[in-house]
């Protein structure tokens, strides 16, 4: 009963025409966020570079105008290679966390538990650690009950019996035992 499915308050056309229209939203606003970055790109690029006037400059200014294009390009490059070294460094520091995390996981696979029988006192000195100094006995505590035990006749050889009852004595012994 529980397993069955559960009856939906929207109906199947109004469901479509939602989604249909939270897709067209979705598109909208990933097209918008596509013009937002190429507006982006474009104020960078005319920020980071400005554009080159080179009509009207003499040799040398060409040359030194090269020159301070190729620093700029050295520390870009610099810029570059050292945050790709950064990012190589914590990827493989990530990787190297990841594997330990799962050396560890693997390492401290939980058994099955299973069911112990344990003493009281194992169980009290378990639960209340060094608290309790002396050993509780609950045997001690119950009651004890005294079987009395039946007096067993002692089993002797059945001849010497015999002879013991024949004769006169043995009938008196009979007589007198059963008084």
């Amino acid at each position: 009963m529980s397993e069955a499915k559960k009856k939906s308050k929207i109906s199947a056309s109004r469901r479509l025409f939602l989604k249909t229209k939270l897709l067209k939203t979705a598109a909208a606003m990933l097209e918008k966020m596509k013009e937002e970055r190429s507006l982006q790109k474009e104020l960078t690029l005319t920020e980071k570079v400005p554009p080159l006037q080179l009509s009207g400059l003499s040799v040398q200014d060409l040359q030194a105008l090269c020159k301070e294009l190729h620093r700029k390009i050295d520390v870009a490059d610099e810029e570059r290679y050292d945050i790709d070294a950064k990012v190589s460094k914590n990827i493989k520091e990530i990787e190297d966390l990841n594997q330990k995390v799962f050396a560890l996981k693997g390492k401290m696979k939980r058994p099955a538990l299973r069911r112990v029988k344990i003493s009281a006192d194992a169980m009290l000195g378990a639960l209340l650690g060094s608290k309790v100094k002396e050993s509780v006995d609950f045997k001690a505590n119950l009651k004890t009950v005294k079987k009395e035990e039946e007096k067993k006749e002692e089993v002797t050889d059945w001849r010497k019996n015999v002879e013991a009852m024949s004769g006169m004595e043995g009938r008196k012994k009979l007589f007198n035992a059963n008084q």
